[in-house]
């Protein structure tokens, strides 16, 4: 089982940024798609992006397309999240989760392994 680490979240003022990171401790992606979820208070978690195995394959919700950009590094050891012009609207817990699995990622399918999460709190 991966145990994942987010980092990176943050208080940040409305149209500024943040970049998140998940890393495995002590293992490597290779071979996980990874998806970024987030809980705001009161609401339903919801998937944000994920990126597939070799990261040819991204995805992004609406709400977050041209703000949003996910990345893994060469070495498969950590993903990221860069987060820009960000909104009170994306204000929330920010979790990675890993997926076995070496084609395509969907934020619909069942993830294994989570982290604990990263508080992001965009306000003035």
């Amino acid at each position: 089982q991966l145990q994942l680490v987010e980092s990176g979240g943050g208080l940040v003022q409305p149209g500024g940024s943040l970049r998140l990171s998940c890393a495995a401790s002590g293992f490597s992606l290779d071979g996980y798609a990874i998806g970024w979820f987030r809980q705001a208070p009161g609401k339903e978690r919801e998937g944000v992006s994920c990126i597939s195995n070799r990261g040819l394959a991204r995805y992004y919700i609406e709400s977050v397309q041209g703000r949003f950009t996910i990345s893994r590094d060469n070495a498969k050891t950590t993903v990221y999240l860069q987060m820009n012009s960000l909104k009170p609207e994306d204000t929330g817990i920010y979790y990675c989760a890993a997926q076995r699995r070496s084609l395509g990622c969907s934020v619909s399918s069942m993830y294994e392994d989570w982290g604990q999460g990263t508080q992001v709190t965009v306000s003035s």
